[in-house]
């Protein structure tokens, strides 16, 4: 599967490609392509959503917190699902630009927001850690788990797997950056599934779409 995922990659040489892969049974991570950082997008909501679940869980905050029009709880399902900008701002003014930056090094992630920068890999290990209970609490990570079902974009990763996996993934778009962060989950595996694409513009956006989608049967044949 190694060799297919870096010929899927090597043909699309006209964008930059940075795809990881994590089997939950071992939490390896393995990576293709660039591996360094990109604009993950909106993909860093769910850093965002955890920070604030976070807070909540050590008593410094609560889901029902009034925050704009809502409360806490409704604005990181909005963030997540919806990909709410608005709920982003209002969920990171309650988490504070230092605290995201403290949260994420407390999970072994280096994240500035002002620069909004994550490598695959590190969205990768973020997903890996919520899906195996290590991130939050398991009443907090089934309900984050859920806002990442039936979204507003399943263009992307979802769109390419095969009956009976289900998924859970954050899309990002930004200016040339197109991406998608999953977590699949067969039967009898699991793996985290990561793609982070930067192209010229949104004009290729739908050519990028084609080789995340491709990526994506790549790795379900391979892992399922």
């Amino acid at each position: 599967m190694d060799a297919r995922i870096n010929a899927v990659i090597g043909a699309n040489s006209r964008y930059q490609v940075g795809v990881a892969l994590i089997d939950v049974t071992d939490g390896v991570v393995h990576e293709y392509g660039v591996k360094a950082k990109f604009v993950a997008a909106s993909t860093a909501k769910i850093l965002a959503a955890a920070s604030y679940y976070h807070l909540v869980e050590t008593g410094r905050a609560s889901l029902g917190a009034r925050m704009g029009v809502s409360t806490a709880g409704v604005q990181i399902r909005q963030m997540v699902q919806q990909s709410n900008n608005e709920s982003w701002a209002l969920i990171m003014g309650a988490v504070g630009q230092a605290g995201l930056t403290d949260y994420a090094s407390s999970i072994g992630i280096s994240y500035d927001r002002t620069m909004n920068t994550l490598t695959p890999a590190e969205t990768a290990r973020t997903l890996h850690l919520l899906y195996s209970g290590r991130l939050l609490n398991a009443e907090n990570t089934a309900q984050l788990l859920s806002y990442m079902r039936n979204t507003n974009y399943e263009a992307l990763i979802p769109a390419a797997v095969p009956a009976g996996i289900s998924v859970f993934h954050k899309y990002g778009l930004l200016f040339g950056n197109l991406h998608d962060a999953s977590i699949l989950v067969g039967r009898e595996r699991a793996c985290v599934f990561v793609v982070y694409t930067l192209g010229k513009d949104t004009s290729d956006m739908a050519a990028r779409t084609r080789v995340i989608q491709e990526l994506t049967r790549t790795v379900t044949a391979g892992v399922f």
